[in-house]
């Protein structure tokens, strides 16, 4: 991440991330999805952040005030200030992946997240491609009509909407 991007104070602001389409089909970050499927492409620590993000909203859903340092101490990582420390590197991977954006108080953070892409799941082992691949199979049910509502709430022109959503079909 660029340094000149990241939060400068000692307390910055955590924002959802609002995203019609992953906050309908994505995964809560502290499921067994996440466990299973996105720790080993952002590590421990980033998905330890994501959670602890995640129990935030819970209780604030608009967004909170968090002290970077006095989290990262919680979580048992050394912090200064900046991406560099331990702490910082793993908010950098949450970045790096999709999973939050910096703003200028804070971050806007995935309340949700999506799938795993199929460039970082093919980094994985054989067996845990293979996991996801019956995963999917076994969770992904999705009427054609929610389909098509998700993607026209996203922004997609009703007409691609509903091409999209027949090609899921026969897909399926």
């Amino acid at each position: 991440m660029d340094p000149n991007l990241y939060p400068t104070g000692p307390r910055v602001t955590i924002r959802p991330w609002i995203d019609p389409v992953v906050d309908q089909l994505g995964h809560d970050p502290r499921s067994e999805y996440v466990e299973r499927f996105w720790l080993g492409v952002i590590g421990p620590t980033a998905t330890w952040i994501m959670r602890r993000f995640a129990a935030g909203f819970d209780t604030e859903p608009t967004g909170y005030a968090i002290d970077l340092a006095e989290t990262a101490t919680t979580m048992g990582l050394s912090y200064t200030k900046g991406p560099s420390s331990p702490f910082g590197r793993a908010l950098n991977r949450c970045v790096m992946f999709g999973l939050a954006q910096p703003t200028s108080d804070g971050f806007r953070v995935r309340r949700r997240v999506p799938q795993v892409a199929m460039r970082h799941l093919r980094r994985l082992p054989d067996e845990v491609q293979a996991a996801h691949d019956s995963w999917m199979l076994a969770t992904v049910r999705i009427d054609v009509r929610d389909l098509e509502q998700i993607l026209i709430s996203a922004g997609v022109p009703p007409r691609a909407a509903v091409s999209a959503s027949a090609a899921a079909l026969l897909a399926s």
